[in-house]
């Protein structure tokens, strides 16, 4: 009798520490994601606070950028896919752009006035501070950051892969949405994309 109560409690002990464990884990790896995120927009949002010179082009400040986890969606398959298969481009290995990928992450352009994204990429540095001098010191990536069409940002990094996907859009105004309904407002959607 006592010997299986004993056995009861060491099972039953082994398995509410793995139960503890695994809740521990998700628990840290949130607060590890969110701390990544928080950190990621500081950096560009002060950037975008201060304005800064894109090589030989001033750019004034610029309102500050929200997370978007389809962005972040998006850089995290691409960050995946360069790191997996040993390629450093914004171009996929199966042919995707940054906007198709974006589009293809659930952030569209469908029912908005104007659309825009754009991808920033980068390899081997070992953390946001470094990534971020990288890019601000680089006339296209800077742009990107500085962007005033760029509203929402989502990044990602593998194994010293760095993606930082952005995107804008904007929504019809009630008057507008109005206006298309009645068919005295018409639609031309284009895609725009910048890499």
């Amino acid at each position: 009798m006592c010997l299986i109560d004993m056995k009861r409690l060491f099972f039953g002990g082994i398995t509410a520490l793995i139960i503890f464990l695994s809740c521990t884990a998700a628990v840290a790896q949130r607060i590890t994601k969110d701390h990544f995120k928080k950190e990621f927009l500081d950096h560009i949002n002060l950037a975008r606070r201060k304005g800064c010179n894109c090589g030989h082009t001033f750019m004034p400040p610029a309102p500050p950028l929200t997370w978007n986890d389809q962005l972040e969606d998006a850089a995290r398959g691409h960050a995946l896919d360069m790191s997996e298969r040993s390629y450093f481009s914004h171009t996929g290995k199966n042919g995707k752009s940054a906007s198709d990928r974006i589009i293809l992450s659930g952030y569209n352009y469908k029912g908005y006035k104007s659309y825009t994204v754009g991808e920033n990429i980068a390899q081997g540095q070992m953390s946001i501070a470094e990534v971020m001098n990288g890019w601000l010191h680089s006339e296209g990536h800077c742009m990107n950051l500085m962007n005033p069409s760029f509203k929402e940002v989502g990044v990602s990094q593998i194994d010293h892969y760095w993606v930082q996907d952005f995107g804008g859009r904007e929504a019809f105004s009630p008057e507008e949405q109005k206006m298309i309904k009645s068919g005295r407002y018409r639609l031309i959607q284009k895609e725009v994309s910048r890499h």
